[in-house]
């Protein structure tokens, strides 16, 4: 009898510590977390308080973990360190990454694909997360990374500047014309000097910024979105929107011309009250938030022939040479969680991915700023995303490099076009 008991002992032991995961890999169940973990993060300093905090609320639940932070502030630094030790076999346990930005890897076997940790878990269900989010993530039918959050490209606006030139604010439903008109009224040579000091518009002209308007008015950035062969840059629609988001800059001078965004980016000078409108994602919110010289909101992107807005999203992932799994898993579920999603949500870096925390006030809450924060969840069913491809980021870098320089005046649009399709024709499969 005790000899029956220690077997069955033995293979609840041995079940409880391995379960065969998708494509044969084994992975932990259940396993306790202990020891310690490498999470590897970027942005600005605010951005890093809002995973500070996340870290200090998951070592309160988990005191057995040791969470060993890499920052690496700038974004073009993180990439190259990430990719440097995923080739070298020495990465960080955990990383955040694009979804632009991971084919690359997947397609090496560097990441664990954590469609099994997600089976087993109590915590991380698929359904609670908004699909526009979770799709991205996956590579060849199988779940690479955990969306921790969604955003669309928004309006960011100085009310101040508005209410000083008695323009309306920007509503929904608001057309290209109203835009440009709005953008116009707003940029002024407050000091008679001849050249503008306050701009109605700031924004670069990468292809991950034109992308919606693209979108807007029936054009499209590939042949084929699943299965993309070639650029449609010069396709009548797509030439349309490239040359009226050209034409911002080129012909109305709403934009800063390159010396005077090489002088004090667009950005900057949204910080400090002399830029009207900027576009970008929700990840600007907790920097704005200490703005303290005028109040400002966000609006949602001008329509055009349709409504389109284009998908930011980033995912916790897990190396596939991560030492200790069971605590990067953890991690990444708790990060996930209601409440580690709440944490982030409240810091006002993301919008969150589970539907219940970005429909709760943690991220709509009227008393933080922006005070309409909804335009991101409304533009959620109109979000597309960019090609899912393992060459897509070196195709999108040399694209914006062309569309920079049309944007400047630098080259024709025309010749920007040809310029980019001919070179990034050896990224496309033949």
């Amino acid at each position: 009898m005790l000899r029956k008991l220690l077997y069955i002992g033995l293979v609840l032991v041995a079940g409880g510590l391995l379960v065969r995961g998708v494509g044969g890999q084994a992975t932990a169940q259940q396993a306790a977390p202990s020891g310690s973990f490498t999470f590897m993060i970027f942005g600005e300093p605010a951005e890093k308080e809002a995973y500070d905090k996340l870290i200090a609320a998951f070592s309160q639940r988990y005191p057995q973990v040791k969470v060993e932070v890499l920052y690496i502030p700038s974004q073009t630094s993180y990439r190259t360190r990430l990719a440097a030790d995923l080739a070298a076999g020495t990465p960080a346990d955990v990383f955040l990454l694009n979804y632009r930005r991971y084919a690359q890897f997947a397609a090496r076997g560097v990441l664990e694909p954590l469609d099994a940790y997600v089976a087993q878990s109590k915590v991380i269900k698929l359904a609670d997360f908004y699909p526009e989010a979770v799709q991205p993530f996956y590579y060849n039918k199988r779940l690479m990374g955990i969306p921790q959050n969604l955003s669309s490209l928004v309006v960011y606006y100085n009310k101040n500047l508005f209410d000083k030139a008695k323009v309306p604010y920007p509503k929904p439903g608001w057309t290209w014309n109203d835009f440009l008109q709005t953008a116009k009224a707003l940029t002024k040579d407050t000091d008679g000097d001849g050249t503008p000091d306050q701009f109605g518009l700031g924004t670069e002209a990468s292809i991950f910024r034109v992308a919606p308007f693209i979108w807007q008015n029936r054009g499209d950035l590939v042949d084929d979105p699943e299965n993309p062969k070639r650029l449609t840059l010069d396709a009548p629609a797509t030439k349309e929107a490239l040359q009226w988001f050209m034409d911002l800059q080129v012909k109305h001078k709403v934009v800063p011309n390159k010396l005077l965004e090489k002088a004090r980016p667009s950005e900057d000078r949204f910080l400090d009250g002399t830029l009207a409108m900027f576009l970008n994602s929700r990840r600007g919110v907790p920097t704005y938030r200490d703005i303290k010289d005028f109040d400002w909101d966000v609006a949602p992107l001008p329509r055009g022939k349709e409504q389109a807005g284009i998908l930011h999203a980033d995912a916790f992932f897990m190396a596939a040479a991560s030492r200790n799994k069971p605590a990067a898993w953890a991690f990444i579920e708790f990060a996930n969680s209601r409440e580690g999603q709440t944490i982030l949500a409240q810091s006002g870096r993301t919008v969150p991915s589970l539907k219940s925390v970005a429909q709760s006030p943690a991220f709509l809450d009227p008393n933080n700023k922006p005070r309409n924060s909804r335009v991101f969840l409304d533009t959620i069913p109109y979000i597309r995303a960019v090609p899912l491809m393992e060459t897509w980021a070196d195709i999108e870098t040399l694209v914006s490099e062309d569309l920079e320089r049309a944007f400047h005046g630098d080259v024709s649009l025309e010749e920007a076009i040809r310029t980019a399709t001919n070179r990034t024709q050896r990224f496309f499969p033949k």
